[in-house]
């Protein structure tokens, strides 16, 4: 008979903790929370010093029913849920339920592996109370956020809406990069590259370099003119090295990742939206089932802003980076960097390391055959960005050469790698490509080639998955568990959508974010929300009470809210569409929903006629026979493509947009296609067919 009960938050720990503690513990998972505040109601009673009504989800009570039996019979119940202030708080909330709140029976482990987890069951603890505080003042500030707010929205703009402590201001950072950019003003400018060797050599290497000064004065080039004299007047000066410069850098490795680090990086190189590097790294947490190892935790918890390593795995580290590139390559001791930075992270998440291999032996080529292609390549930059944390500086020789013709000075610059350390591993193994020939101060150049390019400044840009958890960390906005549900709210309520991979206020979400602005302006803002996060953290430390927190924030929250309440209602501007009603003879609405646009009857809610919205481009469908249209549509990963709108009776589909030209070689549809050299040009749809034509203007 089983002694003990050990209660984890998911099914896929069950096998791995199962393999690891043997037949004496029983398994069981909570599934997420059990306990929540009640959905019908605002569930806080705000007159008796905001105490929270706790109740029992209603679809987690069956899960409930079954913990309770699996107590029966055991000495002892552990709570092993996951090791931060969420986890915590279930703990604490299994705890009183299976009344089991007396004693040191809190389990927590960063590794599901067999040491990490026979270390936490030796030393069980209590359950920490001040984690469990923290966890119920961010939930009951979000509650009364999202219960107060949310209310306004539907009386003052629309139905269906929502705000939300985090998820407002990130909105609102959103909105204000799109301001940004629609202030901007372009202008243009010019540069001058020349290509150059030297002279009275066949044989020397051809460089490039590019116009670095004028007269002492950076370079600053306005119009094509002033461009062209200066080429002109360089063609007829004679050219010579200047001086040549030579700089040794040392380039430190990247910490190992954190939450956020770990959402970029899988998002710029692997091109994994955030929700999905969550997804997997959960996986690769959990368990993955290695052969005749059978299942295995293969990385460290994957919520954690700390880069803080365990010295068992610098040993192993270290060990490891000996043996496979030699001892000049392990890093001896923590450096200066990495000191402050341990500092800088001495905060509520720091109990955590940061994501690292449970087991550097475990090279991501000797496991590959037991992952998924996506966990393969997830665990190789985890493992890889880990190993080189722990190895030496690269050490670079920088060059950097200027060039002179009266007064212009041209420059280019190259790196020698002297020393690769980490880069042999990770990082920009490309610098020593970036070299330049053998010159001597004095030496006489030829110019073989001198040219104008113009260029026009760019706005900001808008935020992409990676560059906006970026700016949320910097602002000390949320933390690692809270910027994939953010980012998948706002695009849940429409309020932003996805333009080209970034994102792009929709005109309901520029005016929900107005709306706050106007009337919440002291919390809806990146001080006041920073300020939150900071306290939620000074709760945990038992430095401040959650209660007056709570009311601290309320005082000014109930104030705006009777400002909100004063406001005058928003007419959202019907956008009417060509279509007919085929019920009541009305125009139909343009609508946006969660999955797009749509049509919806003007005449509503007398009429509730729905239809799927075409997004036309006014181009006829090409197939001989067929009365369509051509649509734009998108796949399920947002890509865009183009197909006829009688699919699936016509087939015609094409990446590239159509237009209404037909080739003037075989009469088939061109489309318009980009490229770097040409910019945008038609070209035939018929991939046996070489017509192409440049379009002068941007027609996308």
């Amino acid at each position: 008979m089983t002694k003990y009960l050990v209660i984890v938050e998911s099914p896929t720990k069950e096998k791995t903790l199962k393999k690891i503690l043997g037949e004496d513990y029983i398994i069981k998972s909570s599934k997420g929370h059990l306990i929540d505040l009640p959905k019908t109601k605002l569930g806080i009673s705000i007159e008796n010093n905001f105490q929270p009504e706790y109740v029992v989800i209603p679809k987690q009570r069956r899960v409930l029913k079954e913990l309770e039996e699996s107590t029966k019979g055991k000495e002892k119940v552990f709570l092993a849920t996951d090791p931060d202030r969420e986890g915590e708080a279930i703990a604490w909330h299994i705890a009183q339920k299976l009344k089991v709140i007396e004693g040191k029976n809190r389990v927590i482990f960063n590794e599901i592996t067999e040491r990490a987890v026979s270390q936490a069951f030796k030393k069980p603890r209590e359950i920490n109370l001040n984690m469990v505080n923290s966890q119920k003042a961010r939930r009951l500030l979000d509650r009364l956020v999202g219960y107060k707010i949310s209310p306004l929205l539907w009386k003052k703009i629309g139905k269906k809406l929502s705000a939300g402590r985090v998820q407002s201001v990130t909105l609102r950072l959103i909105c204000e990069r799109e301001e940004e950019i629609a202030k901007f003003k372009i202008e243009e400018y010019w540069t001058v590259d020349a290509l150059f060797k030297k002279i009275e050599d066949e044989k020397a290497e051809l460089f490039e370099a590019k116009l670095f000064s004028i007269n002492s004065k950076k370079a600053t080039i306005k119009t094509k003119k002033e461009a062209t004299e200066i080429c002109e007047e360089v063609k007829n000066q004679d050219i010579y090295i200047k001086s040549i410069n030579k700089k040794k850098e040392s380039k430190n490795p990247q910490p190992p990742f954190t939450t956020s680090t770990l959402q970029q990086e899988a998002y710029n190189k692997l091109n994994f939206p955030i929700k999905k590097t969550m997804f997997i790294a959960q996986q690769l947490y959990e368990g993955i089932t290695l052969g005749n190892k059978g299942n295995i935790g293969l990385i460290t918890y994957m919520r954690t802003d700390s880069i803080r390593v365990s010295d068992e795995a610098k040993s192993e580290a270290k060990k490891y980076i000996e043996e496979h590139y030699g001892k000049d390559f392990a890093k001896s001791s923590q450096n200066l960097k990495e000191v402050k930075n341990k500092i800088k992270n001495v905060k509520i998440q720091d109990a955590h390391e940061s994501i690292r291999p449970t087991y550097v032996l475990n090279h991501p080529e000797s496991i590959k055959k037991y992952l998924t292609n996506d966990q393969y390549k997830l665990y190789n930059i985890i493992w890889q960005r880990f190993i080189a944390s722990r190895m030496k500086a690269a050490y670079l020789e920088k060059t950097t050469i200027d060039i002179e013709s009266g007064s212009y000075i041209f420059r280019t610059s190259g790196y020698q790698i002297l020393f690769k350390g980490y880069m042999i591993l990770y990082g920009q193994n490309n610098q020593d490509l970036d070299k330049i020939p053998d010159l001597k101060e004095k030496d006489q150049l030829k110019l073989l080639k001198i040219e104008a390019n113009q260029s026009f400044t760019k706005p900001p840009p808008r935020y992409t998955e990676a560059s906006l958890v970026k700016r949320l960390e910097k602002e000390g906005i949320g933390r690692p568990s809270t910027y994939v549900p953010t980012i998948s709210t706002l695009q849940y309520r429409t309020y932003v959508k996805k333009v080209n991979k970034n994102f792009k206020p929709t005109e309901l979400g520029i005016t929900v974010n107005s709306f706050l602005i106007q009337y919440f302006s002291d919390i809806i803002n990146i001080a006041f929300t920073a300020k939150m996060e900071k306290q939620l953290d000074e709760i945990e430390s038992n430095k401040k009470k959650w209660e007056n927190v709570l009311d601290e924030f309320y005082k000014a929250f109930s104030h705006d809210l009777e400002k909100g309440s004063q406001a005058q209602k928003i007419e959202m501007p019907r956008v009417f569409s060509d279509e007919i009603c085929d019920k009541c003879g009305s125009k139909m609405l343009i609508k946006n929903g969660r999955f797009g646009k749509f049509l919806a009857c003007s005449s509503f809610p007398h009429c509730k006629t729905t239809k799927t919205f075409l997004d036309k481009i006014g181009v006829s469908c090409p197939v001989e026979g067929c009365s369509g249209e051509i649509i734009r549509k998108k796949t399920k990963k947002g890509r865009t493509f183009y197909g006829c709108s009688n699919y699936p009776k016509c087939s015609f589909v094409t990446w590239n947009k159509p237009v209404d030209k037909k080739c003037p070689q075989c009469n088939h549809i061109l489309v318009i296609m980009k490229d770097k050299k040409n910019g945008f040009y038609h070209k035939c749809s018929n991939s046996a067919c070489t017509y192409k034509d440049v379009i002068k203007e941007d027609k996308k």
